[in-house]
């Protein structure tokens, strides 16, 4: 039983790196702009004379700042979602 578990196990994480790779491989050129540059782009493009309703109160000063803290924030995320399901989890063995 354990034997199969190892090959699964195996099984998912080559899965896993290729998802991961994948795509650096098909789009060998491509320009991995966020989804706020693209509206923008497409905005522009539709309406010349737009201005935006609001600015932002801070502007991280550089884009590695930005992704700094859109990582951070991800990270906080999943912690607390794998917080979350190992408390319900463990509740759960505790009324067992």
């Amino acid at each position: 039983m354990k034997e199969k578990n190892v090959a699964v196990d195996l099984i998912l994480v080559l899965l896993v790196i290729g998802l991961m790779f994948f795509p650096l491989f098909i789009a060998k050129n491509a320009e991995f702009a966020g989804a706020d540059d693209k509206a923008t782009e497409a905005i522009s493009e539709i309406a010349k004379d737009y201005k935006p309703w609001f600015h932002p109160i801070w502007e991280p000063p550089s884009g590695e700042i930005e992704s700094l803290l859109f990582a951070l924030q991800a990270a906080l995320g999943a912690g607390f979602i794998g917080y979350y399901l190992g408390f319900v989890k463990g509740k759960k063995n505790a009324n067992r």
